[in-house]
C-alpha cells in the first residue's frame, strides 16, 4: 500500500508557491511554475501534495498515452480510439530525474523490430506518462540542455515528436510543468526561464514560531502519516472543491479593455522581450479572478499576476537577480488605471506620481495589498541577510603579520572595489577531444552532434548508425534463413553512432588579491576581465571555481559550481592586501582540481591565474619564487591547460608572470591584451603549443 503524502494544506507558509501551483491547477495554459529557493524549503513536498488535490480523470482503457475518452487523440500511437466511456484514475505525477537519458524522456523504439518486421514498436517515455498530469523536475537547472529543449518544446506545443532513423512517432503531451532549483547550483538560460509561466522565490522562515510549527507538523507526519493526513481531510476536500469550482468558472471570466491596457503597459514598462509575458499575465489574472470566485478581472489581479509572471523575464544579464520594482509596478498600474468593473468611475489620478515618503506605506501598504490566499507577495529585492554581506566598516581586521621588505602601504587590507564593465570574449577551448558533459566550449564525443563513425554498443543502444548496422547484418542473411523482404537483424549487428559535439569544462580562476594588486584602477580592471570570462563560462555551460590568495595563505572562495553568478558575487566582494603567497594559491588550485578529477573525471579543466607574478611570502619556508615554480610544475606534469594573466604595470616590468607561464606550460598575456581579439589568439596559442609538443614555450609579457 502506498504511503500517504504530506497534505498540501498542512504546509506552513510558502503562500506564493502554493498560490502559483493552484492557479496552474485551475488554468494549465498558464505554463507551469519554476520554484527557486534554498535547499530544505519543502519545494518537493508541496508539489507532491498538489497531486492529491487534482480531480480524477477519465482515460481510454489500455491507452498508454492517457487519451481522453470523449476526445481521443487521432494521432495516438495506440489508436485509433472510438469515442466512448473510459476508466477513471488519479492525476499522474511523473518525476524526471536529473540523470535521465533522452530516450527515457521522449521514449524509444525497438530498433530490431523496426528493421526486421517493419513495425513501429514504440516504448513511451516520461512525456507520454505525464500527459494530462504533472511533470515534476527537481533541480531543473542541472538537466542537460538537450533534455530541457525537448521538455519545454513539448510543454509549449502540447505534443512530442520522436524521430529515430526515419521512424517518426507523434503523441500528445500536455501537462503541468513544475521545476524546482537552487540558484547556488547554477541558473537556467534566459530563453528557458521565459518558457515557464510563473516563478516564485522561496526561503525558510526566519520567525521562530513558524519554524517551530514546521518541525512539529513534520514530526507528527513521520510518526503516523495516515493519522496526520486524516487530520487535514477537511481542508484538503475544501481546496479540491475550490479547484473544481474555479475550473468551471474560468471560461466565464472576462478581461476588460482597461485591464488589458494595464497588462500591456506593465510589460512594456519593464521591457520584457516578446509577447509571452503579456499572454501569461492575462491567463494568470483570469485564473486569479476565477480562484476568488469572480467573473471579472481587477487591477489587483493584474498586480498579483505581474509579481508572479515578470520577475524572471526582465533579467538583462545572467548576473542580475530576478526581481521586480514594486513601486514602479504600482505607479504603472495607477497611471493606466481605467474604470474597474463594479467600482464606478475612478477618482482623478494624483498628477504627482511620487510616493509620500519612505515611511508611508510601501508596496504592500495600499488597499488590497494583502489579499486572501497569499495575495500579498513579499518583495523580491530584500537581498541577503545583513550578516551575509558585511559592510565595508565591518570588514575583517587586517592581518598583523610583519610587513615584507618593500611592501610599503600595499601590505594592509583594502576594501573591495567594483569590477570594470565586462566585455565580450571569444571561445576559450581546452585542446584535444574530451568526453565531458554536454556544453558549448571544447570538442568532445557527445550524444549530440555530427556523426563521425560507429562502434559496437557497450550498453543500451541509444543512437543507431543505420548504415553500419545494415552493413554488419547483410553478409549473414542467407545463413540466417531469410526468405521475406525483412532484414534479419541480431543484437550483434547493431552499431552505435559516435558523434562529435561540444563539452562544458571546469574553468578555475586563481586570483592574486595581495597588496601589490591593490591599486584600485588595476584591481577594477582585473575584476572586469574575470567577470567577462565568467559571463562566457555561463554561456558555454561550464563549471567555475574561484581560488584567491593574499596575506600568508590561499582559500577556496567558491568551490567548483555551475553557478557563475555566485562566483561573480564572491569576486565583487573580494578585498585586497597583504603579501603574495603565489605558491599557496597554485597548490590550493592543484588540490581543487585533484578532487574534481575524482568527482568528475570526464570534465577537463582550464586554469586561469591572474597575478603580477611577484611571489613575496606565505606559510612555507624557502624562496617564494622557487616554491611558486615548483607548484606550477605540478600543474604542467598533469597536463592542465593554463593561462596566466599578467597584471604587472609600470615602466619597469620584471616579466615574472611570463616565467610562471613557462613553468605551467601555458601562455602569458598582459592585462591590456584581455580584450576579445587578444583572448582568442591566446587560446589558439594554448592549443597549438600543447598539441604541437611545445608546451613549455611562453609568450613573454611586453
Amino acid at each position: 500500500m502506498a504511503s500517504a503524502s504530506y497534505p498540501f494544506s498542512a504546509v506552513v507558509g510558502m503562500d506564493d508557491m502554493r498560490l502559483s501551483l493552484l492557479l496552474n491547477a485551475v488554468s494549465p495554459a498558464i505554463g507551469g511554475v519554476l520554484v527557486r529557493g534554498e535547499k530544505g524549503t519543502a519545494k518537493s513536498t508541496i508539489v507532491r501534495g498538489l497531486t492529491s488535490l487534482l480531480p480524477h480523470m477519465d482515460v481510454v482503457a489500455g491507452c498508454r498515452f492517457s487519451c481522453a475518452p470523449e476526445a481521443p487523440d487521432p494521432q495516438c500511437p495506440d489508436g485509433p480510439h472510438e469515442p466512448g466511456d473510459g476508466v477513471s484514475r488519479p492525476t499522474a505525477l511523473v518525476e524526471l530525474p536529473v540523470g535521465a537519458s533522452e530516450d527515457r524522456l521522449v521514449g524509444s523504439l525497438d530498433i530490431e523490430k523496426a528493421l526486421a518486421e517493419g513495425v513501429k514498436a514504440f516504448e513511451p517515455g516520461l512525456l507520454a506518462g505525464a500527459h494530462r498530469g504533472i511533470l515534476y523536475v527537481d533541480e531543473v537547472n542541472l538537466l542537460s540542455d538537450h533534455l530541457i529543449d525537448h521538455l519545454l518544446d513539448a510543454a509549449a506545443m502540447g505534443f512530442s515528436n520522436v524521430e529515430r532513423e526515419g521512424v517518426s512517432v507523434r503523441h500528445a503531451a500536455r501537462f503541468l510543468l513544475v521545476g524546482t532549483m537552487n540558484p547556488e547550483e547554477g541558473e537556467l538560460r534566459p530563453q528557458l526561464l521565459d518558457r515557464f509561466g510563473l516563478t516564485v522565490e522561496v526561503a525558510a522562515s526566519r520567525e521562530p514560531e513558524q519554524r517551530v510549527e514546521v518541525v512539529r507538523r513534520r514530526l507528527a507526519f513521520e510518526d503516523d502519516p495516515a493519522a496526520f493526513a486524516a487530520r487535514w481531510t477537511g481542508e484538503e476536500t475544501e481546496l479540491r472543491g475550490r479547484i473544481v469550482a474555479a475550473r468551471a468558472l474560468l471560461p466565464r471570466v472576462t478581461l476588460g479593455d482597461a485591464v488589458l491596457l494595464q497588462i500591456a503597459a506593465t510589460c512594456a514598462a519593464f521591457e520584457v522581450d516578446g509577447m509571452r509575458a503579456d499572454i501569461v499575465m492575462a491567463r494568470t489574472a483570469t485564473a486569479l479572478a476565477a480562484w476568488a470566485g469572480r467573473t471579472e478581472v481587477t487591477s489587483e489581479d493584474v498586480r498579483q499576476a505581474a509579481l508572479l509572471a515578470l520577475p524572471h523575464r526582465r533579467r538583462r544579464s545572467p548576473f542580475d537577480a530576478p526581481g521586480l520594482d514594486e513601486d514602479k509596478l504600482d505607479e504603472t498600474l495607477e497611471r493606466f488605471k481605467g474604470e474597474e468593473p463594479g467600482s464606478g468611475p475612478d477618482e482623478d489620478p494624483d498628477p504627482d506620481p511620487e510616493p509620500d515618503g519612505p515611511g508611508d506605506g510601501g508596496p504592500d501598504g495600499g488597499p488590497g495589498g494583502d489579499g486572501p490566499d497569499g495575495g500579498g507577495v513579499p518583495p523580491q529585492g530584500d537581498g541577503p541577510a545583513p550578516e551575509d554581506v558585511p559592510a565595508p566598516e565591518e570588514a575583517p581586521v587586517p592581518e598583523r603579520a610583519p610587513a615584507p621588505q618593500g611592501a610599503g602601504a600595499g601590505s594592509g587590507e583594502r576594501a573591495a572595489v567594483k569590477a570594470a564593465e565586462p566585455f565580450r570574449t571569444k571561445v576559450l577551448s581546452v585542446p584535444g577531444l574530451g568526453e565531458g558533459a554536454a556544453g558549448r566550449r571544447s570538442r568532445a564525443r557527445t550524444e549530440h552532434g555530427r556523426t563521425t563513425g560507429s562502434t559496437r554498443p557497450r550498453g543500451a543502444l541509444t543512437k543507431l548508425h543505420l548504415a553500419a548496422t545494415v552493413q554488419a547484418a547483410a553478409p549473414h542473411q542467407r545463413a540466417r534463413g531469410r526468405t521475406g523482404p525483412g532484414l534479419v537483424v541480431r543484437r550483434d549487428d547493431l552499431r552505435q553512432a559516435t558523434r562529435e559535439g561540444r563539452e562544458g569544462n571546469l574553468v578555475l580562476f586563481a586570483v592574486d588579491a595581495s597588496g601589490s594588486m591593490a591599486a584600485r584602477q588595476r584591481m577594477s580592471a582585473v575584476k572586469g576581465a574575470v567577470l567577462s570570462l565568467l559571463l562566457d563560462a555561463y554561456q558555454r555551460r561550464d563549471k567555475v571555481g574561484l581560488v584567491t590568495f593574499r596575506g600568508r595563505d590561499a582559500e577556496v572562495a567558491l568551490p567548483p559550481t555551475s553557478s557563475v553568478d555566485a562566483a561573480a558575487a564572491r569576486l565583487e566582494q573580494l578585498p585586497t592586501g597583504g603579501r603574495t603567497p603565489l605558491s599557496a594559491g597554485l597548490l590550493k588550485a592543484h588540490d581543487v582540481l585533484r578532487v574534481e578529477r575524482l568527482r568528475d573525471p570526464s570534465r577537463r579543466p582550464l586554469l586561469v591565474v591572474v597575478t603580477d607574478g611577484r611571489a613575496t611570502g606565505g606559510r612555507a619556508a624557502g624562496d617564494p619564487v622557487a616554491l611558486a615554480a615548483r607548484a606550477a610544475r605540478l600543474h604542467a606534469a598533469e597536463g592542465t591547460a593554463s593561462v596566466v594573466v599578467d597584471c604587472e604595470t609600470g615602466p619597469v616590468r620584471l616579466g615574472l608572470a611570463g616565467q610562471l607561464a613557462r613553468e605551467l606550460g601555458g601562455t602569458a598575456v598582459t592585462l591590456d591584451e584581455l580584450r576579445a581579439d587578444s583572448i582568442a589568439g591566446l587560446v589558439r596559442d594554448v592549443q597549438a603549443e600543447r598539441s604541437g609538443g611545445t608546451g613549455h614555450s611562453s609568450r613573454r609579457a611586453a
